[in-house]
């Protein structure tokens, strides 16, 4: 009786032989497709993006497979799809030119990243409004993980763009001041709290607007000493703030028009103004006294070419990001006021930041 009620058991049990013998299941693959905002022809965004199912690249020896996690969307990305940007993709391509992402794989000879990563890309064009792919090792830069997502998502481009500006064109320290147009942008929010790091004075002008003074305060907390409308450019106050700062010796323009020739005129002798955009879409005109009384010196800068001019420099570039999330880590640098938008939503972003006044920036979160 024992034995038959023991046979019975050993029939109904689960062998401990094939529990062991079992082999594990194997790893979910990575998706061989994902999702992207691709336009096939210039345009308005709203027309000519269309979120499509792609297939992702063979991962290779140097690749290395990225899952994006927030890309922001820049007036520079809608200018490339329109194609009025001085840089074009060949088409169809992909929107977006600054995200950050996560390494999720990488390719056998792939020694600069490991998986769990965080990571931005290191030029333009990128197209980094879709959910993954497969990028080459050389044309990413690791970032440290501790940093907040919308600082890393907004730091290749504007960030980038402040700090260089801010560096490479006059020599300044604690005390000196430097006057930028287009204050509120995200380039000028960056170098409102970076110029504040390096104790650095700013006088920062932006456009007349209903809600003016929710903006002057917002400008302030980050940092700004001085926020004036385009109007009190012409006017003799102006002379009241030079008795608290001195003159300065770098201009920032981003908007061109009697703006930039309004400001241009407040700057110290032999001082240089910087043009890295032209939002009112009029010429930059300079009085001819500005070039023979005062010696003015007019540059441009875009941080495309400067990233092309480091190609071989990598160094460089991986060095001013990692200046950049140092800021970030002391709190000196914040992102710009975002507004998080899912990827399927992109008509939303769109439309808000194609609108006058706006103020946050709109970020795809894949």
């Amino acid at each position: 009786m024992r034995l038959a009620k023991g046979a019975q058991l050993l029939r109904g049990a689960r062998p401990l032989l094939g529990t062991f013998l079992r082999p594990r299941a194997a790893p979910a693959p990575v998706p061989a497709r994902s999702l992207a905002l691709v336009y096939e022809r210039h345009g308005e965004p709203a027309r000519v993006l269309q979120l499509k199912d792609l297939e992702r690249g063979e991962l290779g020896h140097s690749g290395v497979y990225v899952k994006m996690l927030a890309a922001p969307v820049n007036p520079a990305d809608i200018n490339m799809i329109q194609g009025t940007y001085a840089l074009l993709p060949d088409l169809p391509a992909v929107g977006g030119n600054e995200g950050v992402g996560q390494v999720v794989e990488i390719g056998s000879h792939v020694t600069s990243l490991k998986p769990g990563d965080w990571v931005i890309p290191t030029d333009a064009a990128f197209g980094t409004w879709r959910t993954d792919a497969v990028f080459n090792e050389d044309t990413l830069v690791k970032l440290p993980r501790d940093i907040p997502l919308l600082c890393a998502a907004n730091l290749s481009v504007n960030p980038c763009t402040a700090y260089r500006m801010l560096i490479d064109f006059e020599t300044l320290g604690p005390g000196d001041s430097i006057i930028q147009n287009g204050a509120n942008s995200s380039v000028g929010q960056a170098v409102i709290q970076i110029a504040a790091a390096l104790g650095i004075k700013t006088i920062n002008v932006i456009r007349n607007r209903p809600n003016l003074q929710e903006l002057v305060h917002r400008l302030k907390s980050l940092g700004a000493d001085h926020v004036i409308t385009e109007e009190m450019l012409r006017k003799p106050e102006m002379q009241d703030i030079f008795k608290k700062v001195p003159k300065p010796r770098l201009a920032l323009n981003c908007v061109g028009g009697k703006s930039t020739t309004d400001m241009l005129r407040h700057i110290q002798q032999k001082g240089t103004m910087v043009t890295y955009g032209g939002m009112a879409k009029q010429p930059v005109t300079v009085p001819v006294s500005a070039f023979i009384f005062k010696d003015v010196k007019l540059r441009g800068f875009w941080m495309t070419q400067w990233k092309k001019d480091q190609a071989q420099n990598k160094d460089r570039f991986s060095g001013m990001i990692l200046n950049l999330c140092d800021l970030i880590h002391k709190g000196q640098l914040r992102a710009p006021a975002c507004t998080e938008v899912p990827l399927k939503d992109y008509q939303i972003a769109l439309e808000a930041s194609m609108k006058p006044f706006t103020t946050s920036k709109q970020v795809l979160i894949m």
